[in-house]
């Protein structure tokens, strides 16, 4: 199956013996197990627009399919991203600790915030930051330990992003583990023996995330402009006067979108190639192959798994009647599997003749803003990695997050082979 997992035979026949009107495909122990390809499978063939009943986050439609997904997120008249609705998440926020950013905000708002930040992306600026990443890349790279196991998540892939992001904001550069904590809890659901147990303490460590950015924004309201995203937002005539809780929403959501997308796609290329040894063949024996293999990789691993939206009124959907306020979760993770729009999606092929023809960063007006900047971060390192090691091998299977949004890793055990 999918991801070449343990237990993938098992968790077909759950996934096919359980009643229809019973699947709950958002069950986050189904992402921290890797069990869900198969309950989106038997969605898109049998159920594509699925309604969910009951979950611990309340009924919820399912779009698993690539066009009936397309649908949803290019039409932001009918689906709403408010954070007042409930915003982006299948998990609503509590009533009370809502946080609009931009990607949870209709127009003409989401447009204007969206514009104040964009620039740190424009491909002038790409072309300037492509140095920097490459240098650190190298820096990263040549202090691993070569012949021994370590955790690539902590050594490469947040130790990277990490360090992007610290750039990004002009954040003190010998703290920005912060970004990663704050990213990580963020977007995780609290349980006991979890990042945080409860609401209350995940709202604690945001509050502290505000703290240090508001100091960050007070330093630079008064100075004369500058590149980084804090100094971008208290200049510009959209984003100046938002309120705290907008502030911090945008906060999260630029910390969220330059962490997860890189980061766990740059684990997951690594996974994709170990169970895929052709491919890492045809990848030494070509390096150039790094072009189309990078956005191939971001289709295979979706590092976000989906997107949600709010019905602003009745609408039909693959036959079925989405009424006014339902909470509608567009599954990317399951329309990149999608066999009626994208050929053979459960191989990984690192020549795909389309290989930009996916979901996972999203559609429409919506679309992430930071695309090419994940796009450029992979392919540096990718390009370094074939210069220093001949295999990255995989250990032992990865420890998966708790997560049906991010979808991601904890840990991935490897041992670096010197190239020849």
């Amino acid at each position: 199956m999918a991801d070449g997992a343990v237990g993938m035979d098992e968790a077909r026949q759950r996934a096919y013996a359980v009643r229809l009107e019973d699947m709950n495909p958002g069950d986050p122990e189904l992402f921290k197990s890797n069990a869900f390809w198969s309950y989106f499978e038997r969605l898109r063939n049998e159920d594509p627009v699925h309604w969910c009943r009951e979950s611990e986050f309340g009924p919820y439609w399912s779009v698993t399919r690539y066009n009936d997904i397309m649908a949803v997120d290019t039409n932001h008249g009918v689906f709403s991203s408010e954070a007042a609705l409930g915003g982006i998440t299948i998990r609503d926020a509590r009533q009370d600790l809502r946080r609009p950013s931009f990607i949870a905000m209709d127009p003409p708002r989401h447009d204007a915030q969206r514009k104040a930040v964009s620039p740190i992306v424009s491909p002038g600026n790409l072309k300037t930051m492509e140095p920097i990443i490459r240098e650190r890349a190298c820096q990263i790279l040549d202090s691993l330990p070569v012949g021994e196991a370590f955790d690539w998540v902590d050594r490469v892939s947040v130790e990277l992003t990490t360090q992007m992001l610290a750039t990004l904001f002009d954040f003190p550069f010998e703290e920005r583990r912060r970004l990663t904590r704050w990213s990580d809890v963020a977007t995780t659901i609290p349980y006991p023996g979890g990042l945080v147990e409860t609401e209350e303490a995940r709202q604690a460590e945001m509050m502290e995330c505000l703290g240090v950015f508001t100091g960050l924004w007070n330093e630079r309201v008064n100075r004369p402009p500058t590149g980084d995203l804090v100094s971008m937002m208290a200049h510009s005539d959209a984003t100046r006067n938002m309120t705290p809780e907008e502030y911090l929403g945008n906060i999260i959501l630029l910390i969220v979108g330059g962490n997860d997308t890189t980061r766990n796609s740059l684990s997951g290329g690594v996974l994709a190639l170990n169970q895929n040894p052709a491919e890492y063949a045809k990848l030494r024996a070509n390096p150039a192959l790094v072009e189309s293999m990078v956005p191939e990789i971001i289709r295979w691993q979706t590092p976000l798994a989906h997107m949600r939206r709010t019905a602003l009124q009745d609408i039909e959907l693959g036959g079925k009647t989405i009424r006014k306020g339902d909470k509608v979760v567009m599954w990317y993770v399951s329309g990149n599997r999608d066999e009626r729009a994208i050929e053979n999606p459960d191989a990984f092929i690192i020549d795909r003749e389309r290989p930009r023809q996916h979901l996972s960063f999203g559609f429409g007006i919506h679309r992430c803003v930071g695309n090419r900047l994940a796009e450029l971060q992979l392919k540096i390192v990718w390009e370094e990695i074939l210069k220093r090691f001949s295999f990255v091998e995989v250990l032992e299977e990865p420890v998966r997050v708790r997560s049906s949004f991010v979808k991601g890793y904890e840990t991935l055990t490897v041992r670096l082979h010197p190239a020849n």
